[in-house]
């Protein structure tokens, strides 16, 4: 049982699980936040009913959101010991300031939108909502502030063999975290989007409140081709930024061993071997790896194996080759998925532009709409896994190796027990979160209406004594 395997097992399972609920309450709220806007600007109920309805989903999402997250930074202490003794000045700042501005921004406003429909103004409480959205972003941010350190350090100085802080500035302004940010943070709002379509297609197909799903689908759709583009867009800006920073990420992510021909073609496929440091079966499409790099139609981009020999003359002995195949592989079918939703989105908005949105022809786009779900899910998954595997052999970038970081006094099969009993536990809040999103789902949000419209009625529910 190797520990760096098991540590890595561990934080790749539960953050991965904790990344499926992340940009589904970014985008979600933000979605929310829209609709309530206009209901308070056209007045019409049924925007609130929408703003209503989509927010119980939010509210089930945020809490296992929260629960799942709660174990990530006492990884560090616990499995990765070293890392934080050695990253801690810088890393922990972000993480701090996460927790304490952006997290309780959230609560604070979350609570009172659940508790201030009729207690507070219109205005007021759609203040609320979109603060909320607010919040969200901002913990994003200050998280992908801390990972973006680690893929491009800056701001630090290293003293006694501790990397400290010494310009807060450079940290936010880290040209990693301007490019990956919005990939991230887009992405999200992708997220939301395709999971308020598909739920909204999927109830059509049913012939269930087919006005109000109509209505959700409408604004789903246009956030999601909107911000699906914008996260191609940023995805390019990040691609190019790899070839200045991380030139043996964007190496491996494109299976190029050796430097490329100028113009460098795209390889859309491939079987590679590890072993013999080569490829066989090549598909390629030409010129398109200099366009995604350099925005040109010429230029080449260095080699696993030139790039190798560069890392050994600087950072010692070594094998600095991350694992290609996951690394290719990985960036593929985030673009694949990618690629399909943009798609989709095209489709979805020129039905709503037709006003075809409701017709028998259209199941088939349904069907494929309720499965879209997944899209934006595997598309954040894959891209994750793409840039930290990507990043291997090195825990932050330059700086310090993964097999360093790991915790010395764990053992691995304490490691081994709690990878599974944290997946064990990851399971059955999945179960819970599922169980009570199709429940919601299948009430729909007339039926919900009622049943709230008696319970505020019930003279006992106010007092706190409704069961």
């Amino acid at each position: 049982m190797d520990m760096v395997f098991l540590s890595r097992l561990q934080f790749a399972s539960t953050t991965i699980f904790h990344f499926i609920f992340v940009p589904i309450s970014i985008g979600l709220v933000f979605l929310i936040a829209i609709m309530e806007t206009m209901y308070v600007k056209s007045g019409n109920e049924e925007y609130k009913k929408m703003a209503k309805f989509w927010g119980k989903l939010f509210l089930i999402n945020f809490v296992i959101g929260i629960v799942t997250g709660i174990l990530q930074e006492f990884q560090f202490g616990m499995n990765w010991s070293n890392y934080s003794r050695f990253v801690g000045d810088v890393f922990g700042a972000p993480l701090a300031i996460e927790a304490l501005l952006a997290f309780f921004m959230e609560s604070t406003f979350i609570g009172l939108w659940i508790f201030g429909w009729d207690r507070l103004s219109k205005k007021v409480h759609l203040a609320c909502i979109w603060l909320t959205s607010i919040g969200t972003i901002l913990s994003a941010f200050w998280i992908l502030i801390a990972n973006s350190f680690m893929q491009h350090p800056v701001g630090y100085e290293i003293n006694n063999n501790r990397a400290e802080m010494n310009d807060f500035f450079a940290l936010i302004t880290n040209g990693q975290a301007l490019v990956e940010i919005p990939h991230t943070v887009l992405g999200a709002l992708a997220t939301g989007a395709f999971l308020v379509t598909g739920i909204s297609a999927y109830k059509m197909l049913k012939k269930q409140e087919v006005e109000f799903f109509k209505k959700s689908f409408q604004v789903g759709i246009t956030v999601a081709l909107i911000s699906t583009f914008l996260t191609m867009v940023a995805g390019h800006a990040q691609a190019q930024y790899l070839v200045e920073t991380q030139p043996m990420k964007m190496a491996a992510s494109e299976g190029l061993w050796e430097t490329s021909e100028d113009p460098a073609p795209w390889t859309v496929s491939a079987f590679i071997d590890v072993d013999k440091k080569e490829n066989t079966g090549e598909i390629k499409i030409p010129y398109l790896l200099s366009i995604l790099s350099y925005n040109t139609l010429d230029g080449s981009v260095k080699g696993m194996n030139e790039l190798q020999a560069e890392y050994t003359q600087k950072y010692g002995e070594g094998n600095y080759i991350p694992p290609v195949k996951t690394t290719f592989w990985s960036f593929r079918i985030m673009v694949v998925a990618g690629t399909l939703m943009l798609l989709f989105g095209i489709y979805g908005v020129y039905l709503a532009w037709k006003k075809k949105l409701v017709s028998k022809s259209n199941k088939w786009f349904y069907r494929f709409m309720v499965a879209g779900i997944s899209l934006p899910i595997i598309a954040n998954t894959s891209g994750w896994i793409m840039t930290e595997i990507g990043r291997q052999p090195w825990t932050v970038f330059g700086l310090m190796i993964t097999e360093d970081s790991i915790s010395p006094s764990v053992s691995a099969g304490q490691v081994l027990f709690s990878v599974i009993a944290f997946s064990s536990i990851y399971a059955i809040l999945g179960i819970i979160m599922v169980f009570l999103f199709v429940k919601v789902i299948k009430k729909g949000p007339y039926l919900m209406d009622k049943k709230e419209k008696k319970v505020n009625n019930d003279p006992f529910a106010k007092e706190g004594f409704h069961v």
